[in-house]
């Protein structure tokens, strides 16, 4: 029944209920007779909340209908491509407390929900979410009274929401969704849960792609360094820091292989710091006198003088920006867009914008339950279709 309410894009359980009620198609797919009794909507939520919260039966039929799309051919398991949408969270953005910290109330047991008792379960085992950046995590800014695991995030036209990112890892033969995590809607996890979804994608179906598509917020050299060691070519566009426009760019200078010396367009090295990195980079500076006299200064740096900050993985980084110039990188660019067509019908034909379960078990029951709808509906269509007919001739027909 939640397969079909997901399918048709049918969000009141109340409704499900009604629709399997009087729909002999829907009796059909849930094996029950003409005169079998439909549950009723009490017993439908108490039954869903309770006894498919903490299972994985979610997991194992969206695992199961993966397996039948490989089955039919719809796998190739050589190219792949990442990306994340955010699905606005079931709070209103009017209930919140400023800052990181929880509220005092909630140290009251009768004042805790389920949504806050995941939370609270996290902060004590100290677990949170996987990140893969190297700067230091930032505080949040609010914490929803609601569902306090949801991230504030900052829509397009300005307008603020509590949400969850929906991490989609699809197959680009045709577009089929090999796995999906849900993570607080902070790009940090989001780049986090692509190592999640690769290994537990790999471990399930025994797949193991030749390369990655994915946007440049996939372009830290921590994943980037990942997806190396792992024989991944990542087809994504390398995360860049950018400065002032007016000023000279990290590519404006030249690396010295031989002395690890950074030359300034001037002529001036740049030596690196015998300090240990500082998130994740290496820190090259000028000596003052060199920056004091220069005729380029203003265009370079406000300071004493100039530092660069080079990433650890650069060389994982400068790996990535040659591959930018072959076709099959080109090719993957143009793929990646099938991703985005999967939220694109997510939230225009399924009708899926916003959650119904609150904390992050029901926003990954949910985000398993819509790609099982995708996959299935790409399956239908692919076993219905009749296939090509080549003539005499070499023509083909249909």
């Amino acid at each position: 029944m939640l397969i079909i309410g997901y399918l048709y894009g049918i969000r009141s359980e109340r409704r499900i209920c009604e629709e399997v009620h009087y729909n002999l198609a829907y009796r059909w797919f849930c094996r029950l007779g003409l005169e079998d009794d439909v549950p009723e909507r009490s017993v439908f939520s108490k039954t869903r909340h309770g006894r498919f919260r903490e299972s994985e039966a979610f997991r194992k039929v969206f695992e199961h209908v993966v397996g039948a799309c490989m089955k039919a051919g719809l796998v190739g398991g050589e190219a792949f491509a990442i990306d994340a949408s955010t699905i606005e969270a079931d709070a209103s953005i009017d209930r919140r407390s400023e800052g990181a910290e929880a509220p005092k109330e909630w140290s009251k047991p009768e004042a805790v929900t389920r949504p806050i008792k995941e939370y609270l379960t996290i902060l004590d085992q100290d677990a949170g979410f996987p990140v893969m950046e190297t700067a230091e995590p930032q505080p949040a800014k609010a914490i929803s009274l609601t569902d306090p695991v949801a991230s504030l995030r900052h829509r397009p036209k300005g307008s603020a929401c509590f949400g969850y990112s929906d991490n989609v890892l699809i197959d680009r033969k045709h577009a089929i969704i090999v796995d999906v995590e849900a993570t607080p809607a902070r790009m940090s996890t989001e780049v986090a849960s692509t190592v999640t979804m690769i290994e537990r994608t790999e471990k399930q179906f025994d797949l193991k792609p030749k390369n990655i598509a994915g946007d440049t917020a996939y372009g830290t050299g921590s994943l980037l360094h990942y997806l190396w060691e792992r024989g991944i070519e990542p087809h994504v566009p390398v995360f860049d820091h950018k400065g002032h426009s007016d000023q000279f760019a990290r590519d404006d200078f030249t690396y010295d292989q031989e002395r690890d010396e950074y030359i300034c367009p001037n002529g001036k090295a740049l030596h690196r710091s015998n300090k240990a990195p500082r998130r994740g980079q290496w820190i090259y500076f000028a000596l003052r006198k060199d920056c004091s006299c220069c005729p380029l200064k203003t265009r370079c740096t406000t300071y004493e003088r100039r530092k660069l900050g080079i990433s650890i993985y650069e060389v994982d980084r400068e790996r990535t920006r040659k591959l930018s110039n072959t076709q099959a990188y080109q090719n993957s660019r143009r793929e990646r867009k099938k991703v985005e067509m999967v939220f694109a019908h997510l939230k225009r034909t399924l009708n899926f914008r916003r959650l119904r379960l609150r904390g992050i078990t029901g926003a990954r029951d949910e985000f398993l339950l819509v790609a099982i709808a995708q996959n299935l509906k790409k399956l239908v269509r692919h076993m219905t279709t009749a296939p090509p007919i080549i003539n005499a001739g070499g023509l083909v027909t249909v």
